[in-house]
């Protein structure tokens, strides 16, 4: 993951450099955020997955989802070396997006995955 872009600190001294307020570089932090969502979408597409061959049905399927997912936010705040404010904005970018987009892919590979194992 891409981090912040500290260069404009570098040629201060290390009085001078404490003051500043730490730059975002926009094409770091978009990479991330796409590592994000493509981390979420892949784990949403296999839970789905192994919900449906293990068949979850109702409520069941859902709880398996949402500790997957944090799973994920703790594999991704780990990547991240436990300094999510080095990579990202703010904690709820790494933890909250993408929860709720990924719910659709695990729906609609749950209910696929399902249909082949138990009904055909």
């Amino acid at each position: 993951m891409a981090g912040h872009n500290e260069s404009s600190a570098s040629g201060k001294k290390s009085g001078e450099a404490s003051n500043d307020v730490p730059t975002i570089n926009a094409e770091s932090l978009q990479s991330n955020m796409k590592i994000v969502y493509y981390s979420r979408t892949f784990m949403s597409i296999i839970s789905g997955v192994i919900a449906g061959i293990l068949g979850f049905t109702g409520l069941s399927g859902f709880i398996l989802y949402f500790l997957i997912m944090a799973i994920t936010s703790v594999g991704l705040i780990a990547k991240a070396g436990f300094q999510v404010h080095s990579y990202f904005d703010s904690w709820n970018q790494i933890i909250l997006d993408g929860f709720l987009g990924g719910l659709l892919s695990f729906v609609l590979f749950w209910t696929f995955s399902y249909d082949i194992v138990h009904i055909f």
